[in-house]
Parts: structure tokens; C-alpha cells; sequence
């Protein structure tokens, strides 16, 4: 037993003891602590720290830094005038404080600890008297698995262990988890869109499971490059358990390390390091991959999820390398610059390897991303996207991404509803984790006029993917729809939270204003939308809604010389809010014709109404198969 000033370290039951109370801290931290206890008055470098408490196993040095900012939490310890611990920049740590040695206290009503359990390795924490052999976890960690398989079994194991010690069924949120994106610690600096590609990796293959809450990528990648508490961070992300750790690539070997962190207390339910080359991961991750994602199925959660096939993976490393490469440009905007790299990336993965079924997959997503914003024609890119997702789809059935991408164009181009409805259904089966299939099918509920059910699966989609702007501002635009302007007001708010230049949101918000009968607060709106269509269709209306008609002209004049080719359905919107039904028809005949993307929303538009009792508006509800 040491002491230091009102504290006592109890190396021997792992605790630490503030006066008469335990206090709160993790394991590893404990250990760092200790060891700088044992060593007080010396300067202890980073390296010996990390020899000393992580043998013959690389490290993050970062860890290193997050557990001496937990000792200095709990210690009540200022970097600044620190009274316990030392940092000496670029040198070490060193504990000043006075250390005395001293026996076993008797804490009056305090029982004396347990000794710690250890974890197997694989996730799973079991008493002494079971702890497997030396023999046992060598022939565990045997078997050469990438991290995306790893983190699967690993969870599973800790969840399932988390579960069966009560009786009660464990909460939805016991079994969430956000996986942050891998630090790219390679010494170039260079392998980001391999770290980030095996950070999703391990999303995509949890989201497969069943019953388990794994938040979505845009939202866990927000935090990338921070140091923000891992507690902060599970709480805005609302998940229960956070998966978080490193990738040092260097030629054809990659070191990865990773550990579970338990948001509740930071404390950390497994770490582990690999070495492999890189073209060895593959041959033994579909294997691995479909072990563990059944283990997973049968004893935390359900038989449900989908499977992980082998035709998932590339055997070809520099087909995968290209598309991780097409990831991170995908992941990075709707620009046309980065789509169009992305594109590239794709054309390179699947010339390179023309079965590699997410290649397909990622082609189809680009492209129909391309024409979705008419950077390309909507027949080429349309088509071009639904033949590369049925080629996915026919590679590897069980890839939910060419199920996705193929409802998108059904949506978008075919208007083909019932289609729509089987592939997105079929995806939410093989991925029921996917934030963006829940979102997707919420868009096809609201193109269909099923407010309820929209606004039932946008929820699902935002509890999945907290911090993405845009699924709050979908919500608020069906919740304003609806006609419920004081929830769509607040899911406005949100997406300007969380995106303050996020397009259409202030259009959304004056159309809300404008019904309202809020004219100057809707022009106010108006003129803060950072979108310049959505500028131009709001000053459009809210001019001629305050008799503005020369200023209204102006707008929409603007509106149509510039984007008559990508906008007529929103030329129409214009002009139907205006009572101008001649021009309003006509401009939806032309959008009709032009395929426009935005000419779904006709028959859930508010401004639309004025046409409603037009027996040309039933019409071309019918030519576009909607319910009249």
C-alpha cells in the first residue's frame, strides 16, 4: 500500500482510495498510475511506460496521453501547476508528490476488492476459475483475422457476457456502439483512406447484426482528429460502448491496434494489437468474417442479420486499396470534383477486379450521385448506375449497397414505387443497422404521402446517425408536410446545429413562416439560404406573398434562366404558389419528361395545393403511378 497526500494505492486489490471512499478509475489507468507511484521522483519516458505496461505490443502513444489526463481527473491534478504528476515536454512524467509506504488500512464498513478479472482476448471476461490456458489464447488469436471480423466477435463476446449475468433482458442501449475512425499513424502521414476504410469496414459488418445499435459513419467520423472524452462522446452519440484505436500501414504490413471502451465509466473492455501483411488479411477474413458475425446472431442477439459472403472482399489488394481510395472520396462531399475521383477510384477497383462485387456497388452509388445532382445527364447516369448495381447485386446478393443503390434509382429515375420498396426492403434485411436504408425507406413513405410511417423511419435513421444535419432537415421537411410546424421547427434547428450552411434548410423554415402567414420573418429566412435555387424558388413566393410582384418576377426569371434543366419541377412549385396553374403544369409536364428527381414531392408539396382540384394534377399523379 502507498499513500500520497489523501489517497492510498492498493496495488494488490487495484484500487485506489480517496480517504475512506473507492475511487473511479480504469484499469489501465490504474496501472499507469502505479507505475509512476513505484517510480516517484524519477522522470519516466513514454517508451518505459509503454514497455513496462504493454509488452511486446505497439501502443498508440495517444492511449498513453488519454489515461495521464484520466489519473490527473481523478487525482484533482492540473497540467499547469500540477501537484501529483510532472510532464516534461517531449521527455516524460514524473509523480512529485511525497510517496510513503505503508500496510493494509482497515476502512471501517469498506469491504476489501476482489482481485480483477482479466479478459480472454476475445472480448469475453470469466472468472479465475475458468480463465483458459496460455495454449488456449495462442490458438485463439491463431487465426490471421482483420480487424472488421475482430471487432465483431470481440463485441459480441462482451456483450453477450453483459447480458448474461441478469436475468432482465439487457436495454437497447446496453448493446450500441460507435466505432471512431482509426488514427492513420503511419509515418507518411499518407494511409487515411486505409484507416477510414477499415473503420467502416467494421461498421458496415456490425450494422448487419440484428438488434444491435451501431451509430452510422457520418456521425462517428465528426470526432475524427479530436480528443474529446471518450464519456462526451457516447453520450452525443447515445451509445453505450465505443470501439476506437490505430493503423499503422508501411508497404504490404499494417499494424492495427484497438480497444472497447465503456462509455459509462471509460473503462476498457479489451485492447489488441495485429501484425499482417497485407495480402494475407483477405484469404482468412471471409471465414473469420462469417464465424463471428454468426456467433454474434445466435448468442447476443438473433438468427436475423446477414451473412458476410465471400465475395465481399477482394482478393486482389490493390483492387481494395482502390476502393478504400473511392471511399474516403465518396465519404468527403457531393462535389463534383470528389465524385468524380471517386468514380475513378471505382473504375480502377473493378477493372483490376471485375468480381469484386462493393466495387460494383460504389460505381452505382457515384453515378447515381452524379445525375441525383445533374453534374451528369439523368439517362446516362441513371442507367449507368442501375446496370453497375445489378451487377453487384448479381455478384454478391447478399450486398445490401446494390440493393440500395438500385431503390435509389427506382426512386429517382424509374419511379418505379413497388421496385423501390423490394430492394430497400431487401436491404434493410441484409442491413438493418443502415442508417441510410432507413433513411431511404422514410423517403419513399413520404413520396408515397405515408407522413406516419416517414416520419417513424426518419426517427429510426437520426437515433442511428445523431449528428448528420441532413436527416434532421428530411425530418423537418415531412414534419412541415404534415402540417406539424412547431416539431419541424425544432428538427430544423437541429440540422442548423449541426450545420449552419447546410442548403434548404432556411428555405424549409420560410416555407414554414410563409403558411404560417409570417411574411417579413419568411423573407428574413429567405435570404439566409445559402443554396442558390432554393434562394431564388423562396424570394420567388415570399415576394409575391407580400405583393411584391416585380421582386417575385425577378427571382423566378433568375431561377428559370439558370436552372431550367435541373430545377423545372421547383419552376413549377413557383408558379403553383402564384396561382399561375397554366405555367405551374407546364413546367411539371417538363419535369415530368426531364426525369427531374424533385417531381415525386408533388403530391405532399403544401404549395402545390392551389392544383389540387385540377383534374391535370390527379393525372399526373397517375402517369407517375402515385395514389391520386
Amino acid at each position: 500500500m502507498k499513500s500520497f497526500q489523501n489517497f492510498r494505492l492498493d496495488a494488490a486489490n487495484h484500487s485506489l482510495w480517496r480517504g475512506t471512499e473507492r475511487a473511479v478509475i480504469t484499469p489501465k489507468a490504474f496501472d499507469v498510475l502505479r507505475y509512476l507511484v513505484e517510480n516517484a521522483g524519477r522522470l519516466v519516458s513514454q517508451e518505459q511506460l509503454l514497455e513496462s505496461l504493454w509488452p511486446e505490443t505497439y501502443v498508440n502513444p495517444e492511449i498513453l496521453r488519454k489515461y495521464i489526463q484520466e489519473i490527473r481527473r481523478v487525482l484533482g491534478d492540473q497540467p499547469g501547476k500540477p501537484v501529483f504528476i510532472e510532464t516534461l515536454t517531449k521527455r516524460g512524467y514524473r509523480f512529485i508528490a511525497p510517496v510513503r509506504d505503508e500496510g493494509v488500512p482497515e476502512l471501517p464498513g469498506v469491504p476489501v476488492s476482489e482481485p480483477a478479472q482479466e479478459s480472454t482476448g476475445s472480448g469475453t471476461v470469466l472468472p479465475d476459475k475458468e480463465q483458459p490456458s496460455a495454449t488456449d489464447l495462442r490458438r485463439r488469436l491463431a487465426l490471421p483475422a482483420v480487424l472488421a471480423a475482430t471487432a465483431l466477435a470481440l463485441v459480441a463476446g462482451y456483450l453477450w457476457v453483459a447480458r448474461s449475468r441478469t436475468n432482465a433482458p439487457s436495454s437497447k442501449k446496453d448493446t450500441s456502439i460507435a466505432v471512431l475512425p482509426f488514427a492513420d499513424m503511419s509515418p507518411a502521414k499518407d494511409q487515411e483512406y486505409f484507416s477510414d476504410g477499415l473503420s467502416e469496414q467494421v461498421i458496415n459488418d456490425l450494422a448487419k447484426v440484428a438488434g444491435l445499435k451501431v451509430v452510422a459513419r457520418s456521425s462517428a467520423f465528426q470526432f475524427k482528429g479530436k480528443t474529446e472524452d471518450l464519456r462526451s462522446v457516447g453520450k452525443r452519440l447515445g451509445v453505450a460502448n465505443i470501439l476506437e484505436g490505430s493503423v499503422r500501414k508501411e508497404g504490404h504490413r499494417v499494424r492495427i491496434t484497438a480497444e472497447l471502451i465503456k462509455v459509462a465509466d471509460g473503462f476498457q473492455l479489451w485492447s489488441e494489437t495485429y501484425d499482417r501483411e497485407i495480402n494475407d488479411v483477405f484469404a482468412a477474413q471471409d471465414e473469420i468474417a462469417r464465424a463471428v458475425t454468426e456467433a454474434l446472431q445466435v448468442r447476443l442477439l438473433s438468427a436475423n442479420g446477414g451473412e458476410v459472403s465471400a465475395s465481399a472482399r477482394s482478393r486482389n489488394p490493390d483492387a481494395y486499396q482502390a476502393y478504400l481510395q473511392g471511399q474516403y472520396f465518396v465519404a468527403r462531399g457531393q462535389d463534383k470534383e470528389d465524385l468524380e475521383k471517386a468514380l475513378t477510384y471505382a473504375d480502377q477497383a473493378v477493372k483490376l477486379d471485375p468480381n469484386f462485387a462493393p466495387a460494383w456497388a460504389q460505381r452505382a452509388q457515384v453515378l447515381q450521385g452524379l445525375a441525383r445532382v445533374a453534374l451528369i445527364s439523368d439517362a446516362e447516369g441513371f442507367r449507368a448506375a442501375r446496370d453497375s448495381a445489378e451487377k453487384a447485386i448479381a455478384l454478391d446478393p447478399s450486398l445490401a449497397t446494390g440493393y440500395l443503390v438500385l431503390g435509389l434509382v427506382q426512386i429517382n429515375y424509374d419511379w418505379d414505387w413497388e421496385g423501390a420498396d423490394t430492394s430497400l426492403g431487401r436491404a434493410g434485411l441484409l442491413q438493418p443497422g443502415s442508417a441510410a436504408v432507413l433513411a431511404n425507406r422514410a423517403y419513399l413513405a413520404k413520396t408515397l404521402g405515408q407522413a406516419d410511417e416517414a416520419i417513424a423511419l426518419y426517427k429510426q435513421a437520426i437515433a442511428l446517425d445523431p449528428l448528420r444535419a441532413n436527416f434532421h432537415l428530411a425530418l423537418g421537411y415531412e414534419l412541415y408536410a404534415d402540417g406539424r410546424y412547431n416539431e419541424a421547427q425544432a428538427a430544423l434547428q437541429t440540422a442548423q446545429d449541426l450545420n449552419p450552411q447546410l442548403s434548404s434548410l432556411h428555405l424549409t423554415r420560410g416555407k414554414i413562416l410563409l403558411l404560417e402567414g409570417h411574411l417579413p420573418e419568411a423573407l428574413v429566412e429567405m435570404e439566409k439560404e445559402t443554396g442558390e435555387w432554393e434562394k431564388l424558388l423562396g424570394e420567388s413566393v415570399v415576394y409575391y406573398a407580400l405583393s411584391r410582384h416585380r421582386e417575385s418576377d425577378e427571382a423566378l426569371k433568375r431561377l428559370i434562366a439558370t436552372h431550367q434543366n435541373d430545377c423545372a419541377y421547383q419552376v413549377g412549385e413557383a408558379y403553383a404558389y402564384r396561382g399561375e396553374s397554366e405555367k405551374a403544369f407546364q413546367w411539371l409536364n417538363r419535369a415530368f419528361q426531364q426525369r427531374d428527381p424533385g417531381t415525386p414531392d408533388l403530391k405532399i408539396n403544401p404549395l402545390m395545393r392551389l392544383l389540387r382540384q385540377d383534374p391535370r394534377y390527379a393525372k399526373l399523379l397517375r402517369r407517375m403511378r402515385l395514389p391520386a
